[in-house]
């Protein structure tokens, strides 16, 4: 059993023993624990870039405990994306209620939410980037960092700009996919009918709780779920696979004072050399998130409610209508919270990166 436990430490980077390379002396401006233990992997490769990339989301994880001023991130950014939410549901409101409006007009609406989306979360990521690299002693100071953002802000209004275009682009390519693609309807109905299901089906669902009115009767508060959240889900997982594929952009241009253009081929030009640790940072954030999902199971369990034609649509108890929705929202603040982890284990990885630490990135530069 201690052998056991030995190799998990190994493993996941608890291991006692001292790393072999100590804080970033050499890189000014990123903190010292934020830099996470080495795992030796015998010249590199291999399981050996794997369990670095695991120990970035771990040391995600120590530094987020114990500075929990960055949880101001994760509250923001859960602001913004309930406000996406709204922002959806007003729209769909409009929609119906005046009349459908063009395909071009739709989308211009939905790109300008989506823009101010996602100005809003880089902006955000670029105070939490600064925040964590510039704390020395004593907790960070989020809103500090987040004030100083603002003279990066014409290139972080631009980088905006780009990622909302791509996503409205990918979600377009994605609504027409299945004309070509008929086995990618499948996919649709399987996340769906999560919505359905208890804990999922009892929050604000209007044809329960308002009845028989028209459709355009409906308050904007009724287009909240599921469709304003839905929407809200489907632009946040393309966003979502945006940033993965571009995590190095916000820490070149605050840190490195780089422009757009140089911030993005700098992150294609770090990604290429350690996208095996980013890969599997990414996928071990992914499992937890997905983990901690799965629980919905063990609440389905105790309340005695299981997927079936008939128990979806039934309507749970005023107590357990309360513990789902709390569930609900405790399942939200998690999701937030590994996305909080997965930047600050972003950071950590550019800083390997810049500094050499990384098999595979260029040496620091001697100073003779």
């Amino acid at each position: 059993m201690t052998r056991i436990s030995e190799i998990t430490e190994h493993w996941f980077g608890l291991c006692r023993k001292p790393p072999a390379v100590h804080a970033l002396q050499t890189y000014t401006g990123i903190p010292p624990e934020s830099a996470y233990e080495r795992l030796p992997d015998g010249g590199g490769g291999g399981s050996g870039t794997i369990r670095r990339g695991i120990g970035a989301a771990l040391s995600g994880m120590r530094t987020l405990n114990r500075n929990r001023q960055l949880l101001w991130f994760t509250l923001l950014a859960g602001l913004v994306l309930a406000g996406n939410t709204l922002g959806q549901a007003v729209l769909y409101s409009i929609n119906w209620t005046w009349a459908a409006q063009p395909f071009i007009v739709w989308q211009v609406l939905n790109f300008l939410l989506e823009f101010a989306t996602l100005f809003s979360l880089v902006f955000l990521l670029a105070g939490l980037v600064m925040s964590v690299s510039s704390k020395r002693e004593g907790s960070a100071s989020f809103f500090g960092e987040l004030v100083g953002a603002k003279k990066y802000l014409k290139t972080l209004f631009l980088w905006s700009f780009v990622l909302a275009l791509a996503g409205i682009l990918l979600y377009i390519i994605f609504i027409y996919l299945p004309i070509w693609f008929p086995h990618v309807w499948h996919v649709e109905p399987f996340v769906t009918n999560w919505f359905l299901q208890f804990p999922f089906n009892l929050t604000l669902y209007p044809m329960k709780l308002i009845g028989d009115l028209p459709a355009n009767h409906y308050s904007v508060l009724a287009w909240v779920y599921p469709i304003g959240f839905s929407q809200a889900l489907s632009y946040s997982e393309i966003n979502l696979f945006l940033f993965i594929l571009t995590p190095f952009v916000v820490p070149f241009i605050v840190l490195e004072q780089k422009t757009l253009m140089e911030a993005v081929v700098g992150s294609f030009a770090t990604i290429k050399r350690i996208w095996v640790e980013v890969a599997a940072c990414a996928v071990f954030l992914g499992v937890v998130a997905y983990g901690v999902f799965l629980t919905y199971y063990l609440v389905q369990a105790a309340h005695g409610m299981f997927t079936s034609p008939v128990l979806v649509f039934s309507r749970p108890t005023t107590t357990w209508f309360a513990l789902g929705l709390l569930y609900d929202l405790a399942l939200l603040g998690i999701a937030f919270v590994v996305a909080t982890v997965g930047g600050i284990a972003a950071l950590d990885l550019f800083t390997d990166a810049k500094t050499g630490q990384i098999t595979g990135s260029p040496e620091p530069e001697s100073r003779s």
